[in-house]
């Protein structure tokens, strides 16, 4: 059986894509599949930071795909989780230097030698986009719970569809308060517009900032409530469909609702 390529996007940058291209591609080599994290981010790169893998580099994307090296050869592989493997971006190159059609070649390489490639996909729309949904057979889209990330999941799920790539919805940096208070979009309404599944929903941890600076992947980190919910993300994307989606919620608010169905305050 050969391997899936999915590809992380949002349209805009900021919202998180790079977090979750690691933290989920790390909770499906949990669970036991064989995987590839690809940044695509020509030119930039930064997956290998998120990753801690910065120093191990020795080979990268372009030079796989033009065959200046083996696949084996730019594929990192991590020392803390089995099976999971980074293949980085070049940042001596420029976004042009690759073709869709290189990338479908490539696919092809990727799927024969793991079971999952996630495409850590650059903010826009244009060639570095269209490079890595060249080959992909499904599609995360982050979004977060503000009207201009939404607007801008839409334009990129458009695109998808026109792909014929099906999309899945991830909304990120959720705080439980804001959305109760009504600052804040919530997921019914972000689905409710966007009319695609829904596939996890991530709270606002802090913990993400640790995870990026110490290069500790975030799905290892047991207090990690933004981990947790990436980790269930990942076994959803492995066929867990009867797994639920946990709505964050504020913290005390099950107690207040207590105390105020029982008289304890006001």
């Amino acid at each position: 059986m050969e391997g899936k390529i999915i590809v992380v996007t949002s349209g805009k940058g900021g919202v998180g894509k790079t977090t979750a291209t690691a933290s989920i591609g790390a909770g499906l080599a949990m669970e036991g599949k064989r995987v590839a994290v690809v940044d695509m981010d020509i030119g930039l790169r930064n997956l290998d930071v998120v990753m801690g893998l910065e120093n191990r580099i020795v080979f990268n994307v372009v030079d796989a795909v033009k065959g200046k090296c083996k696949l084996a050869q730019a594929a990192i592989k991590d020392r803390r989780i089995n099976n999971l493997f980074l293949i980085p971006a070049s940042q001596s190159d420029n976004k042009n230097v690759l073709i869709p059609e290189d990338m479908v070649r490539f696919g092809e390489t990727l799927k024969a030698e793991y079971d999952y490639i996630l495409m850590d996909c650059p903010a826009g729309i244009e060639r570095g986009f269209e490079n890595s949904v060249a080959a992909a057979d499904e599609a995360l889209v982050v979004c977060m719970p503000e009207v201009s990330s939404v607007r801008d999941a839409d334009r990129v799920i458009g695109l998808l569809y026109a792909r014929s790539i099906t999309p899945k919805l991830i909304v990120n940096r959720i705080v439980p308060e804001m959305v109760e208070r009504g600052d804040m979009l919530s997921h019914e309404d972000i689905v409710d517009v966007l009319s695609v599944d829904l596939i996890g929903l991530v709270p606002m941890d802090d913990n993400v900032i640790v995870s990026t600076n110490t290069g500790n992947p975030l799905v290892l980190q047991k207090e990690s409530k933004a981990g947790a919910a990436f980790l269930r993300i990942a076994m959803r994307v492995n066929g867990r469909t009867d797994l639920p989606i946990e709505v964050p919620r504020a913290q005390g608010k099950f107690w207040k609702r207590m105390g105020t169905k029982f008289g304890l305050g006001k």
